[in-house]
Protein backbone atom coordinates (compact mmCIF):
# COMPACT_ATOMS: atom_id res chain seq x y z
CA UNK A 1 0.00 0.00 0.00
CA UNK A 2 1.27 3.47 -0.86
CA UNK A 3 2.36 5.74 1.98
CA UNK A 4 -0.14 8.42 3.00
CA UNK A 5 0.17 11.80 4.67
CA UNK A 6 -1.13 11.51 8.23
CA UNK A 7 -0.37 15.04 9.44
CA UNK A 8 1.25 18.18 8.08
CA UNK A 9 3.03 19.56 6.26
CA UNK A 10 4.25 22.25 8.64
CA UNK A 11 6.66 24.84 7.30
CA UNK A 12 9.03 25.36 10.23
CA UNK A 13 12.49 26.88 9.89
CA UNK A 14 13.21 29.43 7.16
CA UNK A 15 16.81 30.66 7.10
CA UNK A 16 17.08 34.45 7.48
CA UNK A 17 20.86 34.49 7.16
CA UNK A 18 21.12 32.95 3.70
CA UNK A 19 17.50 33.08 2.49
CA UNK A 20 17.94 29.80 0.63
CA UNK A 21 17.01 27.06 3.14
CA UNK A 22 13.92 25.83 5.00
CA UNK A 23 12.59 22.74 6.76
CA UNK A 24 9.18 21.09 6.34
CA UNK A 25 7.79 18.66 8.95
CA UNK A 26 5.41 15.80 8.08
CA UNK A 27 3.97 12.64 9.60
CA UNK A 28 3.36 9.70 7.27
CA UNK A 29 1.35 6.55 7.94
CA UNK A 30 4.23 4.16 7.11
CA UNK A 31 8.00 4.25 6.46
CA UNK A 32 8.84 6.08 3.24
CA UNK A 33 10.99 8.70 1.56
CA UNK A 34 9.47 12.14 2.09
CA UNK A 35 10.19 14.79 -0.52
CA UNK A 36 9.47 18.49 -0.93
CA UNK A 37 9.41 19.50 -4.58
CA UNK A 38 9.36 23.25 -5.32
CA UNK A 39 8.13 25.13 -8.34
CA UNK A 40 11.54 26.83 -8.54
CA UNK A 41 13.98 24.70 -10.52
CA UNK A 42 16.64 23.09 -8.36
CA UNK A 43 14.85 23.78 -5.06
CA UNK A 44 13.63 20.99 -2.83
CA UNK A 45 14.84 18.10 -0.71
CA UNK A 46 14.10 14.62 0.50
CA UNK A 47 14.78 12.47 3.53
CA UNK A 48 13.85 9.05 4.90
CA UNK A 49 11.24 8.99 7.70
CA UNK A 50 12.18 8.00 11.26
CA UNK A 51 9.99 5.98 13.63
CA UNK A 52 8.77 6.74 17.16
CA UNK A 53 6.18 4.53 18.89
CA UNK A 54 4.94 3.16 15.55
CA UNK A 55 4.58 6.66 14.00
CA UNK A 56 6.66 7.86 11.07
CA UNK A 57 8.04 11.39 10.77
CA UNK A 58 10.30 13.45 8.60
CA UNK A 59 11.84 16.89 8.90
CA UNK A 60 12.65 17.58 5.28
CA UNK A 61 15.54 19.96 4.53
CA UNK A 62 14.71 22.22 1.58
CA UNK A 63 17.65 23.84 -0.23
CA UNK A 64 18.19 25.82 -3.41
CA UNK A 65 15.60 28.49 -2.58
CA UNK A 66 16.02 32.03 -3.90
CA UNK A 67 16.34 34.81 -1.31
CA UNK A 68 13.46 37.27 -1.38
CA UNK A 69 11.15 34.93 -3.27
CA UNK A 70 7.97 32.90 -2.90
CA UNK A 71 7.83 29.40 -4.32
CA UNK A 72 4.98 26.90 -4.28
CA UNK A 73 5.78 23.40 -3.10
CA UNK A 74 4.37 19.89 -3.09
CA UNK A 75 4.98 16.97 -0.73
CA UNK A 76 5.60 13.53 -2.17
CA UNK A 77 5.86 10.22 -0.30
CA UNK A 78 7.77 7.52 -2.19
CA UNK A 79 7.32 9.64 -5.30
CA UNK A 80 3.53 10.00 -5.00
CA UNK A 81 2.09 13.50 -4.46
CA UNK A 82 0.14 13.75 -1.20
CA UNK A 83 0.06 17.56 -0.77
CA UNK A 84 -1.78 19.72 -1.75
CA UNK A 85 -4.84 17.61 -1.00
CA UNK A 86 -7.24 17.19 -3.87
CA UNK A 87 -10.12 19.68 -3.79
CA UNK A 88 -8.83 21.49 -0.71
CA UNK A 89 -10.24 24.87 -1.75
CA UNK A 90 -7.13 26.61 -0.39
CA UNK A 91 -4.36 28.34 -2.33
CA UNK A 92 -1.13 26.47 -2.93
CA UNK A 93 1.33 26.25 -0.04
CA UNK A 94 4.40 28.40 -0.52
CA UNK A 95 7.81 28.96 1.05
CA UNK A 96 8.58 32.66 1.29
CA UNK A 97 12.21 33.53 1.88
CA UNK A 98 13.52 36.88 3.11
CA UNK A 99 15.74 39.15 1.10
CA UNK A 100 19.33 39.16 2.38
CA UNK A 101 19.96 41.41 4.19
CA UNK A 102 16.38 41.81 5.41
CA UNK A 103 15.01 45.23 6.32
CA UNK A 104 12.34 44.01 8.70
CA UNK A 105 10.10 41.21 9.92
CA UNK A 106 6.40 40.70 10.66
CA UNK A 107 5.79 38.46 13.68
CA UNK A 108 2.37 37.23 14.83
CA UNK A 109 2.18 35.67 18.29
CA UNK A 110 -0.19 34.25 20.88
CA UNK A 111 -0.79 31.24 23.11
CA UNK A 112 -3.37 28.87 24.54
CA UNK A 113 -5.31 27.13 21.79
CA UNK A 114 -7.94 24.49 22.29
CA UNK A 115 -8.63 22.60 19.09
CA UNK A 116 -11.87 23.70 17.42
CA UNK A 117 -14.68 21.13 17.71
CA UNK A 118 -16.10 19.29 14.69
CA UNK A 119 -18.32 21.33 12.38
CA UNK A 120 -21.52 19.75 13.71
CA UNK A 121 -20.76 20.77 17.32
CA UNK A 122 -21.34 24.20 18.84
CA UNK A 123 -18.13 26.04 19.72
CA UNK A 124 -18.85 27.72 23.07
CA UNK A 125 -15.64 29.74 23.09
CA UNK A 126 -16.06 31.42 19.72
CA UNK A 127 -13.96 31.44 16.56
CA UNK A 128 -10.32 30.39 16.50
CA UNK A 129 -7.89 33.25 15.83
CA UNK A 130 -5.63 31.00 13.73
CA UNK A 131 -8.66 30.04 11.64
CA UNK A 132 -9.33 33.74 11.12
CA UNK A 133 -5.75 34.41 9.97
CA UNK A 134 -6.05 31.51 7.54
CA UNK A 135 -9.37 32.84 6.22
CA UNK A 136 -7.85 36.27 5.60
CA UNK A 137 -4.83 34.86 3.74
CA UNK A 138 -6.84 32.29 1.79
CA UNK A 139 -9.23 34.98 0.59
CA UNK A 140 -6.33 37.16 -0.57
CA UNK A 141 -3.04 35.25 -1.02
CA UNK A 142 -1.32 38.52 -1.91
CA UNK A 143 -2.25 40.13 1.41
CA UNK A 144 0.41 40.92 3.98
CA UNK A 145 1.15 37.79 5.94
CA UNK A 146 3.27 36.99 8.98
CA UNK A 147 6.88 36.10 8.29
CA UNK A 148 6.64 33.82 11.30
CA UNK A 149 4.10 32.60 13.85
CA UNK A 150 5.27 32.45 17.47
CA UNK A 151 3.15 29.97 19.41
CA UNK A 152 3.95 30.67 23.06
CA UNK A 153 2.64 27.60 24.82
CA UNK A 154 -0.36 25.32 25.32
CA UNK A 155 -0.42 24.14 21.72
CA UNK A 156 -2.27 21.07 23.06
CA UNK A 157 -4.13 20.42 26.30
CA UNK A 158 -3.07 17.08 27.75
CA UNK A 159 -5.17 17.65 30.86
CA UNK A 160 -8.35 19.12 29.33
CA UNK A 161 -9.38 16.87 26.47
CA UNK A 162 -12.35 17.40 24.17
CA UNK A 163 -15.49 15.29 24.19
CA UNK A 164 -14.40 13.67 20.93
CA UNK A 165 -11.01 12.75 22.38
CA UNK A 166 -12.61 11.43 25.56
CA UNK A 167 -14.77 9.09 23.47
CA UNK A 168 -11.61 7.94 21.68
CA UNK A 169 -9.79 7.43 25.00
CA UNK A 170 -12.70 5.47 26.44
CA UNK A 171 -12.48 3.04 23.52
CA UNK A 172 -8.88 2.12 24.42
CA UNK A 173 -8.83 2.15 28.28
CA UNK A 174 -10.94 2.52 31.42
CA UNK A 175 -11.32 6.24 32.19
CA UNK A 176 -12.18 5.43 35.79
CA UNK A 177 -8.50 4.69 36.33
CA UNK A 178 -5.98 7.56 36.63
CA UNK A 179 -5.24 9.72 34.75
CA UNK A 180 -8.88 9.43 33.65
CA UNK A 181 -9.86 11.63 30.72
CA UNK A 182 -6.38 13.14 30.50
CA UNK A 183 -3.82 11.68 28.12
CA UNK A 184 -1.67 8.85 29.45
CA UNK A 185 0.92 7.94 26.82
CA UNK A 186 2.58 8.86 23.54
CA UNK A 187 -0.20 7.43 21.37
CA UNK A 188 -2.75 9.59 23.15
CA UNK A 189 -0.55 12.65 22.66
CA UNK A 190 -0.55 11.97 18.92
CA UNK A 191 -4.34 12.17 19.05
CA UNK A 192 -4.11 15.71 20.47
CA UNK A 193 -1.87 16.87 17.63
CA UNK A 194 -4.16 15.21 15.09
CA UNK A 195 -7.14 17.01 16.56
CA UNK A 196 -5.37 20.36 16.64
CA UNK A 197 -3.39 20.36 13.39
CA UNK A 198 -5.90 18.61 11.12
CA UNK A 199 -8.23 21.57 11.47
CA UNK A 200 -8.36 22.44 7.75
CA UNK A 201 -7.68 26.17 8.06
CA UNK A 202 -4.92 25.70 10.61
CA UNK A 203 -3.38 22.87 8.60
CA UNK A 204 -3.12 25.05 5.51
CA UNK A 205 -1.88 28.05 7.52
CA UNK A 206 0.92 26.04 9.15
CA UNK A 207 1.92 24.68 5.75
CA UNK A 208 2.60 28.14 4.37
CA UNK A 209 3.66 30.36 7.33
CA UNK A 210 6.79 29.34 9.30
CA UNK A 211 6.28 28.70 13.01
CA UNK A 212 8.33 28.78 16.21
CA UNK A 213 6.94 27.04 19.31
CA UNK A 214 7.60 26.57 23.02
CA UNK A 215 5.66 24.58 25.61
CA UNK A 216 3.76 25.77 28.65
CA UNK A 217 2.13 23.73 31.40
CA UNK A 218 -0.90 22.29 29.59
CA UNK A 219 1.36 20.72 26.95
CA UNK A 220 2.18 18.33 29.82
CA UNK A 221 -0.20 19.08 32.74
CA UNK A 222 -1.73 22.10 34.47
CA UNK A 223 0.69 23.76 36.93
CA UNK A 224 3.62 21.70 35.61
CA UNK A 225 6.58 22.24 37.97
CA UNK A 226 4.75 24.65 40.25
CA UNK A 227 6.77 23.58 43.30
CA UNK A 228 8.97 20.85 44.74
CA UNK A 229 6.10 19.37 46.76
CA UNK A 230 3.83 19.40 43.68
CA UNK A 231 6.45 17.47 41.72
CA UNK A 232 7.04 14.98 44.54
CA UNK A 233 3.32 14.24 44.71
CA UNK A 234 3.14 13.65 40.94
CA UNK A 235 6.19 11.37 40.98
CA UNK A 236 4.48 9.25 43.66
CA UNK A 237 1.58 8.42 41.33
CA UNK A 238 1.72 5.33 39.10
CA UNK A 239 0.86 7.26 35.92
CA UNK A 240 3.11 10.34 36.11
CA UNK A 241 6.35 8.88 34.74
CA UNK A 242 4.71 7.71 31.51
CA UNK A 243 2.84 11.00 31.22
CA UNK A 244 5.89 13.23 31.52
CA UNK A 245 8.04 11.00 29.29
CA UNK A 246 5.34 10.95 26.62
CA UNK A 247 4.85 14.71 26.94
CA UNK A 248 8.54 15.44 26.45
CA UNK A 249 8.90 12.86 23.67
CA UNK A 250 5.93 14.20 21.72
CA UNK A 251 7.02 17.81 22.28
CA UNK A 252 10.46 16.92 20.90
CA UNK A 253 9.02 15.38 17.75
CA UNK A 254 6.02 17.61 17.02
CA UNK A 255 7.34 20.98 18.18
CA UNK A 256 10.98 21.26 19.22
CA UNK A 257 12.82 19.73 16.27
CA UNK A 258 11.21 22.19 13.88
CA UNK A 259 12.50 25.12 15.94
CA UNK A 260 16.10 24.20 15.10
CA UNK A 261 18.18 25.28 12.13
CA UNK A 262 19.63 22.65 9.74
CA UNK A 263 23.08 23.14 11.28
CA UNK A 264 21.67 22.68 14.81
CA UNK A 265 19.89 19.53 13.67
CA UNK A 266 23.12 18.21 12.15
CA UNK A 267 24.88 18.75 15.51
CA UNK A 268 22.11 17.16 17.61
CA UNK A 269 23.25 13.68 18.75
CA UNK A 270 19.76 12.58 19.79
CA UNK A 271 18.28 13.47 16.41
CA UNK A 272 21.12 11.64 14.68
CA UNK A 273 20.64 8.56 16.86
CA UNK A 274 16.87 8.51 16.28
CA UNK A 275 17.37 8.66 12.51
CA UNK A 276 20.16 6.07 12.48
CA UNK A 277 18.05 3.26 13.95
CA UNK A 278 14.99 1.53 12.47
CA UNK A 279 13.01 2.49 15.58
CA UNK A 280 14.11 5.54 17.57
CA UNK A 281 11.66 5.02 20.43
CA UNK A 282 14.19 3.75 22.99
CA UNK A 283 16.65 6.52 22.14
CA UNK A 284 14.02 9.20 22.58
CA UNK A 285 12.65 7.64 25.78
CA UNK A 286 16.11 7.65 27.34
CA UNK A 287 16.53 11.29 26.33
CA UNK A 288 13.14 12.24 27.80
CA UNK A 289 13.86 10.31 31.01
CA UNK A 290 17.12 12.22 31.41
CA UNK A 291 15.33 15.52 30.79
CA UNK A 292 12.65 14.69 33.37
CA UNK A 293 15.20 13.61 35.99
CA UNK A 294 17.68 16.44 35.40
CA UNK A 295 16.13 19.44 33.62
CA UNK A 296 19.50 21.20 33.51
CA UNK A 297 20.81 18.47 31.19
CA UNK A 298 18.57 19.61 28.31
CA UNK A 299 18.02 23.01 26.72
CA UNK A 300 14.61 23.62 25.17
CA UNK A 301 15.27 27.36 24.79
CA UNK A 302 16.57 28.58 21.45
CA UNK A 303 17.57 31.68 19.50
CA UNK A 304 16.32 32.85 16.14
CA UNK A 305 17.60 35.91 14.28
CA UNK A 306 15.27 37.55 11.76
CA UNK A 307 17.56 40.03 10.09
CA UNK A 308 18.26 42.63 12.78
CA UNK A 309 15.64 41.25 15.17
CA UNK A 310 16.82 38.74 17.77
CA UNK A 311 14.36 36.30 19.36
CA UNK A 312 15.28 34.38 22.49
CA UNK A 313 12.58 31.79 23.11
CA UNK A 314 12.88 30.84 26.76
CA UNK A 315 11.84 27.67 28.57
CA UNK A 316 9.97 28.79 31.71
CA UNK A 317 8.65 25.33 32.64
CA UNK A 318 11.24 22.55 32.50
CA UNK A 319 14.24 24.75 33.43
CA UNK A 320 12.92 25.69 36.87
CA UNK A 321 14.73 25.16 40.17
CA UNK A 322 12.05 24.15 42.68
CA UNK A 323 13.94 23.97 46.00
CA UNK A 324 12.21 26.63 48.14
CA UNK A 325 15.55 28.02 49.31
CA UNK A 326 16.90 28.28 45.75
CA UNK A 327 13.72 28.79 43.69
CA UNK A 328 14.45 30.07 40.21
CA UNK A 329 12.49 30.32 36.97
CA UNK A 330 15.68 29.35 35.09
CA UNK A 331 18.49 27.16 36.36
CA UNK A 332 22.00 28.67 36.42
CA UNK A 333 23.01 27.36 33.02
CA UNK A 334 19.76 28.48 31.40
CA UNK A 335 20.01 31.94 32.97
CA UNK A 336 23.60 32.21 31.75
CA UNK A 337 22.54 31.20 28.24
CA UNK A 338 19.82 33.86 28.19
CA UNK A 339 22.24 36.53 29.37
CA UNK A 340 24.94 35.55 26.89
CA UNK A 341 22.51 35.55 23.96
CA UNK A 342 20.95 38.89 24.93
CA UNK A 343 24.30 40.64 25.31
CA UNK A 344 26.18 39.03 22.42
CA UNK A 345 27.39 41.46 19.75
CA UNK A 346 25.69 44.66 20.94
CA UNK A 347 24.71 46.83 18.02
CA UNK A 348 24.09 43.83 15.76
CA UNK A 349 20.33 43.90 16.31
CA UNK A 350 17.68 46.64 16.39
CA UNK A 351 15.07 44.74 18.41
CA UNK A 352 15.38 42.16 21.16
CA UNK A 353 12.43 39.83 21.74
CA UNK A 354 12.31 37.54 24.76
CA UNK A 355 9.70 34.85 24.26
CA UNK A 356 8.39 33.74 27.66
CA UNK A 357 5.16 31.79 27.89
CA UNK A 358 4.61 33.44 31.29
CA UNK A 359 4.44 37.24 31.56
CA UNK A 360 7.27 39.13 33.21
CA UNK A 361 5.02 42.09 34.18
CA UNK A 362 1.61 41.14 35.59
CA UNK A 363 -1.16 43.35 37.01
CA UNK A 364 0.49 44.78 40.16
CA UNK A 365 -1.94 43.12 42.59
CA UNK A 366 -1.23 39.70 41.08
CA UNK A 367 2.52 40.34 41.11
CA UNK A 368 2.42 41.26 44.80
CA UNK A 369 0.17 38.29 45.58
CA UNK A 370 2.68 35.95 43.95
CA UNK A 371 5.70 37.46 45.73
CA UNK A 372 3.75 37.35 49.03
CA UNK A 373 2.90 33.72 48.38
CA UNK A 374 6.52 32.88 47.54
CA UNK A 375 7.62 34.44 50.84
CA UNK A 376 5.06 32.41 52.78
CA UNK A 377 6.08 29.18 51.04
CA UNK A 378 9.76 29.66 51.87
CA UNK A 379 8.82 30.08 55.55
CA UNK A 380 8.94 33.85 56.16
CA UNK A 381 5.85 33.59 58.42
CA UNK A 382 6.44 30.11 59.81
CA UNK A 383 5.42 26.53 58.88
CA UNK A 384 1.64 26.99 59.20
CA UNK A 385 1.70 29.90 56.79
CA UNK A 386 4.01 27.91 54.52
CA UNK A 387 1.47 25.09 54.27
CA UNK A 388 -1.28 27.63 53.63
CA UNK A 389 0.86 29.31 50.98
CA UNK A 390 1.47 26.07 49.11
CA UNK A 391 -2.26 25.36 49.01
CA UNK A 392 -2.98 28.88 47.71
CA UNK A 393 -0.15 28.65 45.17
CA UNK A 394 -1.69 25.59 43.54
CA UNK A 395 -5.30 26.71 43.69
CA UNK A 396 -4.61 30.19 42.28
CA UNK A 397 -1.84 29.30 39.79
CA UNK A 398 0.67 31.63 41.46
CA UNK A 399 3.70 30.57 39.43
CA UNK A 400 4.76 33.39 37.10
CA UNK A 401 8.04 35.32 37.21
CA UNK A 402 6.77 37.15 40.31
CA UNK A 403 6.59 33.80 42.13
CA UNK A 404 10.36 33.49 41.61
CA UNK A 405 11.42 36.89 43.00
CA UNK A 406 15.17 36.48 42.45
CA UNK A 407 14.57 35.46 38.83
CA UNK A 408 12.24 38.41 38.30
CA UNK A 409 14.93 40.78 39.50
CA UNK A 410 17.62 39.08 37.44
CA UNK A 411 15.53 39.29 34.27
CA UNK A 412 14.72 42.94 35.01
CA UNK A 413 18.42 43.78 35.36
CA UNK A 414 19.27 41.88 32.17
CA UNK A 415 16.59 43.75 30.21
CA UNK A 416 17.88 47.08 31.49
CA UNK A 417 21.46 46.16 30.61
CA UNK A 418 20.59 44.87 27.13
CA UNK A 419 18.56 48.03 26.49
CA UNK A 420 21.25 50.50 27.59
CA UNK A 421 24.29 52.08 26.01
CA UNK A 422 25.30 53.53 22.65
CA UNK A 423 24.57 50.24 20.83
CA UNK A 424 21.21 49.63 22.51
CA UNK A 425 18.36 48.25 20.40
CA UNK A 426 15.31 50.40 19.71
CA UNK A 427 13.04 48.05 21.68
CA UNK A 428 13.26 45.20 24.15
CA UNK A 429 9.94 43.32 24.25
CA UNK A 430 8.90 40.38 26.40
CA UNK A 431 6.31 38.37 24.44
CA UNK A 432 4.01 36.25 26.59
CA UNK A 433 0.67 34.47 26.79
CA UNK A 434 -0.85 32.16 29.44
CA UNK A 435 -3.25 34.56 31.18
CA UNK A 436 -6.14 34.41 28.66
CA UNK A 437 -6.25 38.10 27.89
CA UNK A 438 -4.03 40.70 26.24
CA UNK A 439 -2.38 43.88 27.47
CA UNK A 440 0.63 46.14 27.06
CA UNK A 441 2.67 47.12 30.12
CA UNK A 442 5.72 49.35 30.49
CA UNK A 443 8.20 49.60 33.38
CA UNK A 444 9.05 52.78 35.23
CA UNK A 445 12.73 52.75 36.15
CA UNK A 446 13.86 54.26 39.48
CA UNK A 447 17.37 55.15 38.30
CA UNK A 448 16.70 56.33 34.77
CA UNK A 449 15.20 54.42 31.88
CA UNK A 450 17.25 52.33 29.44
CA UNK A 451 17.86 53.76 25.99
CA UNK A 452 15.59 51.12 24.44
CA UNK A 453 11.84 51.24 24.89
CA UNK A 454 10.93 48.24 27.06
CA UNK A 455 7.50 46.58 26.87
CA UNK A 456 5.62 43.58 28.14
CA UNK A 457 3.38 42.39 25.29
CA UNK A 458 0.93 39.73 26.44
CA UNK A 459 -1.49 38.02 24.06
CA UNK A 460 -3.72 35.09 24.95
CA UNK A 461 -5.79 33.09 24.14
CA UNK A 462 -5.74 32.03 20.50
CA UNK A 463 -8.81 29.86 21.13
CA UNK A 464 -9.90 29.45 24.73
CA UNK A 465 -12.06 31.09 27.41
CA UNK A 466 -11.82 33.04 30.64
CA UNK A 467 -14.40 33.14 33.43
CA UNK A 468 -16.10 36.48 34.01
CA UNK A 469 -14.92 36.58 37.63
CA UNK A 470 -11.31 36.19 36.47
CA UNK A 471 -11.80 39.06 34.03
CA UNK A 472 -12.90 41.26 36.92
CA UNK A 473 -9.89 40.13 38.91
CA UNK A 474 -7.46 41.10 36.16
CA UNK A 475 -9.10 44.50 35.75
CA UNK A 476 -9.02 45.09 39.50
CA UNK A 477 -5.39 44.05 39.57
CA UNK A 478 -4.41 47.23 37.69
CA UNK A 479 -6.53 49.59 39.80
CA UNK A 480 -5.33 51.84 42.62
CA UNK A 481 -7.31 49.78 45.10
CA UNK A 482 -5.73 46.62 43.72
CA UNK A 483 -2.25 48.12 44.08
CA UNK A 484 -2.95 49.05 47.71
CA UNK A 485 -4.17 45.55 48.46
CA UNK A 486 -1.08 44.11 46.80
CA UNK A 487 1.19 46.32 48.92
CA UNK A 488 -0.58 45.08 52.04
CA UNK A 489 -0.05 41.45 51.05
CA UNK A 490 3.63 42.10 50.34
CA UNK A 491 4.07 43.70 53.77
CA UNK A 492 2.40 40.74 55.46
CA UNK A 493 4.73 38.32 53.70
CA UNK A 494 7.79 40.50 54.27
CA UNK A 495 8.33 40.21 50.56
CA UNK A 496 9.71 43.67 49.87
CA UNK A 497 9.01 45.79 46.83
CA UNK A 498 9.95 44.88 43.24
CA UNK A 499 12.98 46.65 41.79
CA UNK A 500 10.77 48.55 39.31
CA UNK A 501 7.23 49.80 39.03
CA UNK A 502 5.13 49.52 35.86
CA UNK A 503 1.88 50.66 34.33
CA UNK A 504 -0.58 49.30 31.83
CA UNK A 505 -0.54 51.27 28.56
CA UNK A 506 -2.92 49.06 26.61
CA UNK A 507 -5.81 46.73 27.38
CA UNK A 508 -6.91 44.59 28.99
CA UNK A 509 -8.51 42.99 25.92
CA UNK A 510 -10.55 39.80 26.16
CA UNK A 511 -11.34 37.41 23.31
CA UNK A 512 -9.65 34.98 20.93
CA UNK A 513 -6.82 37.08 19.58
CA UNK A 514 -3.32 37.49 18.17
CA UNK A 515 -0.78 40.29 18.28
CA UNK A 516 1.41 41.23 15.33
CA UNK A 517 4.72 43.07 15.59
CA UNK A 518 6.01 44.81 12.47
CA UNK A 519 9.70 45.58 12.98
CA UNK A 520 11.37 47.64 10.25
CA UNK A 521 14.87 48.86 10.91
CA UNK A 522 14.50 50.77 14.20
CA UNK A 523 10.73 51.23 14.07
CA UNK A 524 8.22 48.95 15.76
CA UNK A 525 4.46 48.80 15.28
CA UNK A 526 1.98 46.62 17.16
CA UNK A 527 -1.49 45.47 16.13
CA UNK A 528 -4.00 43.39 18.07
CA UNK A 529 -6.57 41.41 16.07
CA UNK A 530 -9.53 39.50 17.46
CA UNK A 531 -11.42 36.68 15.75
CA UNK A 532 -15.11 37.31 15.13
CA UNK A 533 -17.79 35.04 13.73
CA UNK A 534 -18.78 35.77 10.14
CA UNK A 535 -21.77 33.61 9.30
CA UNK A 536 -21.61 29.85 8.76
CA UNK A 537 -18.66 27.87 10.06
CA UNK A 538 -16.49 26.03 7.59
CA UNK A 539 -17.60 22.49 7.04
CA UNK A 540 -15.59 19.62 8.45
CA UNK A 541 -12.72 20.07 10.85
CA UNK A 542 -11.21 16.94 9.37
CA UNK A 543 -13.25 14.09 7.87
CA UNK A 544 -12.58 11.48 10.57
CA UNK A 545 -15.46 10.12 12.62
CA UNK A 546 -14.92 12.55 15.51
CA UNK A 547 -13.67 15.49 13.50
CA UNK A 548 -10.15 14.10 13.18
CA UNK A 549 -8.80 12.81 9.89
CA UNK A 550 -7.05 9.48 9.62
CA UNK A 551 -4.21 8.35 7.39
CA UNK A 552 -4.38 9.81 3.92
CA UNK A 553 -6.93 12.43 4.94
CA UNK A 554 -8.21 14.16 1.81
CA UNK A 555 -10.13 17.38 1.56
CA UNK A 556 -10.12 20.61 3.51
CA UNK A 557 -13.09 22.77 4.35
CA UNK A 558 -14.02 24.58 1.16
CA UNK A 559 -15.86 27.37 2.99
CA UNK A 560 -13.02 29.12 4.77
CA UNK A 561 -14.70 32.50 5.25
CA UNK A 562 -16.50 31.66 8.48
CA UNK A 563 -14.34 33.92 10.65
CA UNK A 564 -12.74 37.32 10.28
CA UNK A 565 -10.10 39.34 12.08
CA UNK A 566 -11.05 42.67 13.61
CA UNK A 567 -8.28 45.06 14.57
CA UNK A 568 -8.95 46.41 18.06
CA UNK A 569 -5.69 48.27 18.68
CA UNK A 570 -2.78 49.64 16.67
CA UNK A 571 0.17 51.61 17.97
CA UNK A 572 3.68 52.73 17.14
CA UNK A 573 5.98 51.38 19.84
CA UNK A 574 8.95 53.57 19.02
CA UNK A 575 7.24 56.96 19.32
CA UNK A 576 6.00 56.89 22.91
CA UNK A 577 2.74 55.51 24.40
Amino acid sequence: MAAGLRLGPLLRYVDWETGDRATVWIEADRPCTAEVRCATAGAGGSVRTFQIEGHHYALIPVTGLTPGSSTAYEVLLDGRRVWPLEGSGFPESTIRTPAVPADGVRITFGSCRWAAPPADEHDPIGPDALDAVAARLAADPAAERPDVLLLLGDQVYADATSKATQRWLAARRDLREPPGAEVADYEEYTRLYDESWLDPEVRWLLSTVPSCMIFDDHDVIDDWNTSASWLAERRATPWWQERVLSGLMSYSVYQHLGNLSPSELDADPVYAAVRDTPDGTDVLRRFAAGAAADPAAVRWSYRRDFGRTRLLMTDTRAARVLDEDKRAMLDEDEARWLRDQALEAPGSYDHLLIGSSLPWLLPPLIHDAESWNAALCRGERGPRWARFGEDVRRRADLEHWAAFPASFEKLTRLIAEAGSGPDAPATVCVLSGDVHHAYVAEPEWPDGAPDARVLQLTCSPVHNAIHSSVRLGFRFGWSRAGRRLGHALARHGRAGRPVIDWRRTGGPWFGNQLMTLVLHRRSAQLRLDQARANGKRAGGKGPGGDGVGGPGTAGLGADHAHTRLVTVDERNLTNGP
